[in-house]
């Protein structure tokens, strides 16, 4: 599957879409302005290192605080070597999460949720703990 899935990753094609030089406000609307439309490649804009990188699709809500809600997708880069504070893909006895990834004063590991009710996760010492890739970008549904 990892293959198959890599095959496709390198198959991607640029998809160029439009992309006015111009900023729109999220606050206090702004006067029309003219602009000479151009285009953006996603694939560019999200993907660093195409050989390297994965999108998964979220289920559950304990990344919610850090804009990860049940149903996105996360682009996921494996070549980036993670530091504490990223969020990662972490595999801990065998399953799979996305957590931060943070090691405290006392140099103990933890994957820790961005939603309070759920809680953190000790890297025990003899635990099967594995980070698979650095969390890059979500793509967030707004509807």
């Amino acid at each position: 599957m990892k293959a198959a899935l890599i095959a496709k990753i390198r198959a991607l094609q640029p998809l160029h879409l439009p992309l006015p030089p111009t900023l729109i406000p999220a606050g206090f609307p702004s006067p029309a302005q003219d602009y000479q439309a151009t285009s953006i490649d996603l694939n560019e804009l999200l993907i660093r290192d195409k050989t390297s990188t994965y999108i998964f699709r979220i289920t559950g809500s304990s990344m919610v605080d850090a804009g990860i809600a049940d149903g996105d997708e996360i682009v996921v880069d494996r070549s980036i070597t993670p530091v504490p504070g990223d969020v990662v893909v972490a595999s801990l006895d065998g399953e799979f999460t996305v957590k931060r990834f943070i090691i405290d004063r006392q140099g103990q590991g933890w994957l820790t949720p961005e939603n309070p009710q759920y809680p953190a996760l000790r890297i025990e010492a003899l635990s099967d703990f594995t980070i698979f890739g650095v969390v890059t970008r979500s793509i967030h549904h707004v509807r």
